[in-house]
């Protein structure tokens, strides 16, 4: 929620700053505004987008789908098999130094460089952890067990993320857009460019002439 209130917060600044400069004359003053990097670099950290799930995974000792007579042995005496499903909250965004962001302004154009959308945090919701196990009569199950299928799953739900275009690609649209909103009052006479690194770019607003 408060993150919702500083970026309105941003772009009624920007608003106020634009009609202030028209209304005096100051054309000063509206360079400043759309060449200002630190609120738009704060715009662009803020525009995070949050991803809420749920992770899952199973480990067994028996094969999947063996019906054998030893397997059905191995079942009834030795199976360690284990479900564990927890709900998990990420956060994609850009993670911005001075090196991979720039604002630049170039005739009716205005030119936002940003680092490409990553996976800036990630976390499972273990208070919510659902488990369930089978296990064969010789068998125990202990905390220890649990603890090791938790880690696993951890590593291998987050590098899943990590690599997922789908939700780059989203992170990379609300950018855009909260861009678009802070820069509107001036799209009536100039084009925005925003460049994701490695990335084309994505224009919005008037025609150059």
């Amino acid at each position: 929620m408060k993150k919702i209130i500083y970026l309105l917060v941003f772009i009624v600044i920007a608003i106020l700053m634009f009609w202030l400069g028209r209304y005096f004359g100051g054309k000063h003053v509206s360079q400043q505004v759309i060449s200002n990097g630190l609120i738009v670099k704060e715009i662009a950290e803020l525009s995070s987008l949050d991803v809420q799930g749920t992770a899952s995974i199973k480990r067994s000792n028996l094969e999947e789908g063996a019906t054998g007579w030893t397997d059905n042995l191995k079942k009834t005496f030795l199976e360690n098999t284990i479900w564990v499903t927890i709900p998990y909250q990420a956060k994609f965004g850009v993670d911005i130094n001075d090196k991979n962001f720039k604002v630049d302004i170039s005739e009716k154009r205005i030119t936002v460089q940003l680092p490409s959308p990553k996976l800036l945090s990630y976390e499972l919701k273990v208070d919510r952890m659902e488990t369930a196990n089978r296990k064969g009569l010789f068998l125990t199950q202990d905390d220890e067990t649990y603890t090791d299928v938790q880690k696993k799953l951890y590593q291998t739900s987050r590098a899943q993320l990590e690599n997922n275009p789908a939700y780059i690609e989203q992170s990379k649209g609300k950018i855009v857009k909260i861009m678009q909103q802070y820069y509107a009052p001036f799209l009536k006479d100039h084009v925005l460019d925003v460049r994701f690194e490695g990335d084309t770019a994505r224009l919005s607003g008037a025609t150059l002439q």
